[in-house]
């Protein structure tokens, strides 16, 4: 059985309503929604504000900038950004984003080079994410780790505990209480850290 894959919010930021269309018209319906459009760089920051997108799509050159400044400015987040410009330009465009992480691509692009672009972009976002929640998950075991260090600590130096003793006292008042040894831990220092 087949599992659904997620569908990728997509914003396209054109000058032109006419390459929205065409960008949105090939973007299958399921894989590829909402297909969002923003007719220049102000638009967009506003839109992005306010929800994500997966997939960020800028038709340069804006009526309000360029389009690479813009684009450089969410090179943070997870978000895939495929930047199509000029032919003649393509070079010294791809040249100051690459390193970035952003794709670009030469005008005018061939429908099935946009498309893989585009399930490139996809992909890398899925993996992007994953690799969000796996850093989030570190972050919250070594904020636990400092907390549970800390109890220790402070059992250690008010009542005279060896580290493998206060260890196990967090331990045990986990497991006696039926909360986590963060729980316990955080109870440690409130009645000890004075």
């Amino acid at each position: 059985m087949k599992t659904a894959k997620p569908s990728h919010r997509v914003l396209v930021v054109s000058g032109g309503r006419q390459a929205f269309d065409s960008i949105s018209g090939f973007l299958p319906p399921g894989e590829y929604e909402p297909v969002l459009y923003a007719p220049s760089a102000g638009e967009a920051k506003r839109m992005l504000s306010q929800n994500d997108a997966d997939i960020l799509i800028i038709n340069t050159p804006l009526p309000d900038e360029f389009g690479i400044e813009f684009a450089l400015g969410y090179t943070d987040s997870s978000m895939g950004i495929l930047l199509l410009c000029k032919s003649d330009l393509y070079e010294q465009v791809a040249y100051r984003v690459e390193d970035a992480g952003i794709l670009t691509l030469p005008k005018p692009v061939n429908r099935g080079v946009l498309y893989t672009s585009v399930k490139l972009l996809s992909a890398t976002t899925e993996k992007l994410k994953l690799w969000e929640k796996k850093n989030e998950s570190l972050r919250e075991k070594m904020a636990d780790i400092r907390v549970v260090n800390r109890a220790k600590w402070l059992l250690i130096s008010r009542l005279g505990m060896t580290e493998e003793d206060a260890h196990y006292y967090i331990e045990k008042q986990a497991m006696d209480t039926r909360i986590s040894r963060r729980e316990a831990a955080e109870e440690i220092i409130r009645a000890y850290d004075t």
